[in-house]
C-alpha cells in the first residue's frame, strides 16, 4: 500500500495509532509519502535522533520529498542510495528522502518526485540557520529531472511535489506567486502523461480537480 500526506513540520502526531489506525495492517513494504516540509532532520545532530528513531519503529516505510522548511545542510550529509529505481538520502533504513527529479517504481506504478519550494519570508530568516538556499532545485537537479522523464517517455502514474505548477499555485490564497520551480512544474504538467499529482505547501486539504490533490493533515491511500 502507498499513502500520501501533506506537510509535517516535524510534528508526527498523525502517525500515532489513534489517528492512523490503518497502520495495524501495514508492514515495512508499505509506504507513507510526505509531500514536503518533513522537518524531521532539523538540527543536524543528536537532537534529531529520538524522533528519527521513533519514525524508524513505525510499521511502515516513511518517505518524503523536501519542502522549503528543511535543513538542507543536514539532509545532504546523509548517504545517497538507490531505492526502487531512484535516488534517496537514507536517513534511517526505513526513513528516506526522495531526491529531486527521480522516478521510483512502487507497487507497479511510476512516481516522479520534485521537492522544494520558494519561501516568502526570507527577510526574517537566516541562511543555513532558519532558511536554506537549497530549498529551490539546482540547475543539475532540473536537468536530471528532464533526463529521467525523457528516459520513461514522459509517462508516469503519480507526481509528488511540495509546491504546485504555476497555474495551480496562482489559484491559492497563500504562496500564490510564480517562480522558477512553479514554472518548471507547469512545463512538466503540460508535457507529462500522468494520472494524479499530489502536493502540499498551501496548508489545505482539497481536490483542485480530478487529477490534482492538495494535502495538509489528511492522509490518503493512493494504491
Amino acid at each position: 500500500m502507498v499513502f500520501v500526506t501533506g506537510d509535517l513540520h516535524g510534528n508526527f502526531e498523525r502517525f500515532k495509532p489513534k489517528y492512523f489506525p490503518e497502520q495495524a495492517r501495514m508492514t515495512k513494504q508499505d509506504i507513507m509519502i510526505c509531500a514536503g516540509d518533513f522537518g524531521g532532520v532539523w538540527f543536524g545532530d543528536s537532537r534529531d535522533d529520538e524522533t528519527l528513531d521513533w519514525l524508524e519503529r513505525l510499521p511502515f516505510t516513511l518517505a518524503f520529498v523536501c519542502g522549503n522548511h528543511e535543513n538542507y545542510d543536514a539532509l545532504e550529509r546523509y548517504p545517497v542510495a538507490e531505492w526502487h529505481g531512484g535516488k534517496v538520502h537514507r536517513i534511517r533504513p526505513h526513513v528516506l528522502h526522495l531526491m529531486r527529479g527521480q522516478i521510483f517504481e512502487l507497487e507497479g506504478y511510476r512516481f516522479f518526485t520534485m521537492g522544494g519550494a520558494k519561501s516568502h519570508d526570507t527577510d526574517h530568516r537566516i541562511n543555513h540557520i532558519s532558511w536554506w538556499r537549497q530549498e529551490l532545485p539546482s540547475d543539475e537537479e532540473y536537468s536530471e529531472a528532464l533526463q529521467n522523464l525523457d528516459r520513461c517517455g514522459w509517462q508516469v502514474d503519480y507526481v509528488i511535489t511540495h509546491c504546485a505548477p504555476t497555474s495551480i499555485a496562482r489559484m491559492e490564497s497563500r504562496h500564490n506567486e510564480a517562480d522558477r520551480l512553479t514554472d518548471f512544474l507547469q512545463k512538466i504538467r503540460d508535457k507529462t502523461d500522468y494520472h494524479y499529482w499530489l502536493f502540499g505547501h498551501y496548508h489545505d486539504n482539497r481536490m483542485i480537480d480530478a487529477r490534482h490533490i492538495l494535502l495538509w493533515e489528511q492522509i490518503v491511500q493512493i494504491c
